[in-house]
């Protein structure tokens, strides 16, 4: 094909890429982190109409979100308050799906600037079928924008880098732009300052190497440039980040130690099992990304390895090795530092522009190759589409939750689910909530309405003065009051999942995705329930009994109706009844933490040891941050083998190096033996505030 002819095929594609971008972002959900982010965006909105007196974006101690420069959710902010946008989540969304389309475009033209407009082409069509990388440019803010940045700056960075004395002052202009939004929205954008660097040696050793040499007026020059562009770019990036502005060297690097060890860590599914953040498995990120990447994308990626020679032949080498390191370098970097992640690959799309540029040059290697051979291009088009099917049929399924795309890998969406997370951003509430507020005013509800929801829905209802919305946890749904409760499939067991026993049997409607459950409308059908936990928190434990039984009628499959009917039963003296109720809400979840560690207890005051043991244990199975279960269990095992005690309580507090009861029960360890050591522990234990 004419390359005129495919000019005029990439800018149509990338107009349709936009329109439709832009349409799906209409029936975008709400994100959690939408609410925190623009949350503190208004903050830093306040921070600088008060001329610096509003402080309330510099005290973050929950959210930490003084660490981010979030400028374009910032930016988005100003618009909204300038302009008096009513819709503003309707208006992120747009911002959204533009910094998304953005990215795309700008990795399209940087694949043009390589290898011609078929590349570019091959990168419009590959980041279309990417439901993961769709779907977050719908409503993610912080993410797509860093993407946007980073691929610019990389861009920028290899033009820069190998333009000898022909600087175009344009290119300058654009990488400082580019390093400085990226810095500007998180400080893990530093990374594209040490490219700048390193790209420059490796250009001059490259040269020295192959007697290229280079005219020392014109390192000087690009030196300079390069000192400018640092210095510009830095100013540039906290212009509207209120906690650098406070100390513009000290706390841009602070941000970026924090950023390399998130100090939240969040319970999360992977492999079928529960697991804290900070103790994923070496290889959680890359097999995070390797089952929800489409296959026909890791497929353009691995070919791209395959044409290796001919890219080294074609005087292109430097280049893609500079684009490779802008990959491996950050993934190699998160494994060595053994980073605190979470939520699949979310804080590595950055990262996806680039391996859909290196996806695309595989393909377009491939089609030079077929060049010679009849049909054989065609027939590549066709197993390209035919790689496609699979994540194009997702996202026209269900394009308001394209984000929790699983590929063929793990037997998509269904073979994940109860597996690995599914709706980690909530997304399915906005859905869920709208249906509600239907419903309500179908069923024609005059009276207060109170609504639990698993996260912050209250911009939804916010119309509605006669509802009522506040947060809860599922499995607590019992111990609050509510009407209607709107509860995503986020920090529920694997086995109620897998077991089909959630969503529970009062959910009068489900969001689906792929016929799994995503997201379910609750309606209370008793509040003897929430009667019985008032009773037993007041002493009231015979009351209690009575309403925990009646409530037991309506729901059966609420472990914590068990654990409070136990504890009901068990003040009373009830103490075998109180066992079979512990472990009828074991029944329901096995790994139910309070019913374990209740049970164990239970045991070790009867004296039976063995027993109370292996609850404990169970306990620490489910949760190794229960870390209650490690000073019960060490006070057991303390007189059998002092050593296995040591060790247990030593990896308690590996986790938590101030829990004072284990640093206690350590010395006590030693008080018989070494009062030396038991003094250490004791002084230690002193240390620390109750």
């Amino acid at each position: 094909m004419k390359e005129s002819f495919l000019k005029y095929l990439f800018c149509t594609l990338s107009g349709l890429l936009l329109v439709i971008m832009l349409l799906i972002s209409k029936d975008a959900g709400i994100t959690c982190d939408e609410v925190l982010h623009y949350d503190h965006s208004v903050s830093v909105y306040n921070y600088f109409a008060s001329h610096g007196q509003d402080l309330s974006s510099l005290n973050t101690p929950v959210t930490n979100l003084k660490y981010y420069g979030q400028s374009y959710d910032n930016i988005v902010t100003i618009l909204i308050r300038w302009f008096h946008i009513g819709n503003v989540y309707g208006f992120r969304h747009f911002m959204s799906s533009i910094a998304g389309w953005l990215t795309i475009i700008v990795t399209a033209l940087f694949a043009v600037w390589l290898a011609g407009y078929r590349a570019g082409i091959i990168v419009i069509v590959l980041s279309a079928f990417s439901p993961v990388f769709i779907g977050h440019s719908q409503n993610n803010l912080k993410d797509i924008p860093f993407a946007l940045g980073y691929i610019s700056g990389i861009y920028l960075t290899i033009r820069f880098v190998i333009s000898g004395r022909k600087i175009s002052l344009r290119d300058l202009i654009f990488l400082t732009a580019s390093i400085a939004f990226t810095m500007s929205i998180r400080s893990g954008g530093l990374l594209l300052i040490c490219y700048l660097f390193f790209f420059f040696f490796l250009y001059l050793l490259f040269g020295y190497i192959n007697n290229i040499k280079s005219e020392p007026a014109e390192i000087r020059t690009k030196l300079l440039w390069i000192a400018g562009i640092i210095i510009i770019s830095w100013l540039l990036s906290i212009l509207l980040w209120p906690f650098a502005l406070q100390a513009p060297i000290r706390n841009v690097l602070e941000s970026f130690k924090v950023m390399a060890h998130f100090p939240d860590t969040f319970r999360q599914i992977f492999e079928g099992k529960v697991e804290w953040s900070d103790f994923m498995p070496w290889y959680y990120l890359i097999k995070s990304m390797a089952i929800t990447i489409p296959i026909v994308v890791i497929a353009g990626f691995f070919l791209f390895f395959v044409f290796v020679k001919k890219i080294v032949s074609g005087g292109q080498v430097l280049q893609y090795v500079f684009i490779l390191f802008t990959i491996f370098f950050p993934l190699l970097f998160v494994l060595y530092e053994k980073s605190n992640l979470y939520s699949s690959w979310r804080q590595f799309l950055f990262l996806y522009p680039v391996i859909i540029l290196i996806a695309a040059t595989g393909f377009n290697y491939l089609f030079d190759y077929l060049m010679r051979v009849r049909y054989a291009r065609v027939g590549l088009i066709l197993f390209i589409a035919l790689l496609s099917v699979h994540p194009v049929m997702f996202m026209v399924r269900n394009h308001r939750y394209a984000y929790i795309y699983y590929n063929q890998f793990v037997g998509g969406l269904k073979g994940a689910y109860g597996n690995y997370e599914t709706d980690y951003y909530y997304v399915s509430q906005t859905e869920a909530s709208l249906w509600l507020l239907d419903y309500l005013k179908e069923k024609k509800h005059t009276e207060p309405v109170k609504i639990k929801a698993t996260y912050s829905v209250s911009w939804l209802f916010r119309e509605h003065p006669e509802t009522e919305t506040s947060y809860f946890r599922f499995e607590e749904r019992s111990m609050s009051d509510w009407d209607y409760a709107i509860v995503v499939n986020r920090y529920i067991s694997p086995f109620l999942l897998k077991n089909n026993t959630w969503p529970p049997g009062n959910a009068i409607h489900v969001i689906y995705a792929d016929d799994v459950p995503l997201c379910a409308v609750l309606k209370r059908e008793s509040k003897d329930d929430l009667l019985g936990f008032n009773a037993l928190t007041e002493g009231r434990d015979d009351d209690a009994v009575k309403s925990f039984e009646k409530a037991l009628l309506v729901d059966k499959d609420d472990e914590m109706i068990y654990y409070n009917y136990a504890a009901a039963l068990y003040a009373g003296g009830l103490y075998q009844k109180a066992d079979s109720s512990l472990k009828r809400s074991l029944e329901i979840n096995p790994d139910f933490e309070l019913a374990l560690m209740y049970l164990g207890n239970i045991a070790r005051s009867q004296n039976k040891i063995n027993e109370a043991i292996l609850y404990y244990r169970q306990v620490i199975k489910a949760n190794r941050k229960y870390f209650e279960a490690y000073v019960s269990l060490a006070e057991l095992l303390s007189d059998q083998d002092k050593a296995q005690t040591r060790e247990l309580l030593r990896s308690c507090l590996t986790i938590n190096p101030r829990y004072k009861p284990a640093i206690i029960a350590l010395a006590d360890t030693y008080r018989d033996t070494d009062p030396e050591i038991a003094g250490k522990y004791d002084r230690l234990a002193n240390s620390i505030g109750d």
